[in-house]
């Protein structure tokens, strides 16, 4: 049996509301996590249960900046509640990884000895990935409910988008809603916005896939399963169109190639997958694949290519990322250039 790997484990958003619901609001927090919307959910449930019966303008705390005031942190969390039943204080942009040795104990000192009547929550910085190896981390672990806000599992992503469609007034399918999360990535916190723009610009009542292709913002990883595709087409002008889209992005030059790299090493291992006589189920498995369809475009895309022409694209990809961290060459020409080469089939653009 394959080993679950622990990136993939996701957060069990539902038991996370029961369980603080019936126990109540600890004494110590610390929240993370790609899902920005998940996590800030949780904590308006917090804010929510701590003030239900009013007091939030006397025992609310909000502490931000790093380093850590660790003096203003111990006096907000020892503040006695007036006029409601809990102080909360809110903790942001709190490096954790990155506390001074000195200030340790200090902040070991107070989470320590939090009182009943207080709660603490911390919310690290985005991208912020708590090392468990850290004592500091460890503190706020052994002391507090250390809680990772992941994307959430496929069934449960689709019942939330119909839901947010429904109440815009819209219906959606299930194949559109994995079309959707294909296009605009899996994250709530950034198909929220998507979602509204779909429903505001379809003319139906039903959202279709042209609505979402119209209307939804693509993620870098899906211009790039569409560049490998239009590769495949032999359709050159709109994989060209789709580079220049990504060298206009956000996304620095590095990442786009890795994840053109990432692209083409899960079409040679479709391509070789294919030519062993195995199927979808194998190919989904290997290439770390959850939605079929997006399998079933990855299964057309490879069998339009040849096993040596993948191979040598893995190569060119490999060569490329040396030569943009080992020369002095403009990365965006070299991505330029690999385009030109995937595109000719050749190991060496002609001089």
């Amino acid at each position: 049996m394959t080993k679950k790997d622990k990136k993939d484990e996701k957060t069990d958003y539902g038991f996370l509301l029961r369980e603080l619901k019936e126990q109540g609001p600890q004494r110590l927090y610390m929240l993370w996590g790609a899902e920005n919307y998940l996590r800030e959910s949780f904590l308006d449930e917090i804010k929510k249960l701590c003030f239900g019966n009013g007091g939030k303008d006397f025992n609310y705390h909000k502490i931000g900046g790093s380093p850590l005031d660790l003096q203003k942190f111990a006096e907000a969390v020892e503040t006695v509640p007036f006029l409601g039943e809990r102080t909360l204080v809110e903790v942001r942009d709190f490096e954790v990884n990155s506390i001074k040795e000195e200030h340790l104990e200090r902040l070991k000192s107070i989470v320590s000895d939090i009182p009943d009547y207080a709660t603490a929550v911390f919310v690290l910085p985005e991208g912020c990935e708590p090392d468990g190896r850290l004592n500091s981390v460890k503190t706020m672990k052994k002391f507090g409910c250390a809680i990772e806000f992941t994307p959430q599992p496929q069934g449960l992503l689709i019942n939330w988008i119909t839901r947010r469609f429904s109440a815009l007034g819209k219906k959606i399918g299930r194949t559109e809603c994995e079309k959707l999360i294909f296009t605009s990535g899996e994250l709530m916190t950034g198909l929220i916005p998507e979602i509204e723009k779909i429903a505001a610009a379809a003319k139906g009542e039903v959202i279709t896939e042209k609505d979402i292709e119209i209307a939804a913002q693509r993620i870098p990883e899906a211009s790039v399963f569409e560049l490998t595709e239009r590769l495949s087409e032999k359709n050159y002008d709109a994989a060209a169109e789709l580079m220049a889209e990504l060298l206009l992005s956000d996304e620095h030059p590095i990442k786009i190639l890795a994840m053109i790299g990432f692209q083409m090493r899960r079409l040679y291992t479709a391509r070789t997958a294919l030519d062993a006589g195995l199927g979808r189920d194998f190919i989904m498995e290997s290439c770390g694949i959850k939605l079929p369809f997006i399998a079933e475009k990855l299964i057309k895309s490879a069998s339009r290519f040849t096993t040596e022409q993948l191979k040598s694209a893995v190569e060119l990809c490999a060569e490329s990322d040396y030569r943009m961290k080992s020369s002095s060459e403009d990365d965006e020409d070299i991505l330029k250039e690999l385009l030109l080469r995937l595109a000719v089939g050749e190991k060496k653009c002609s001089e």
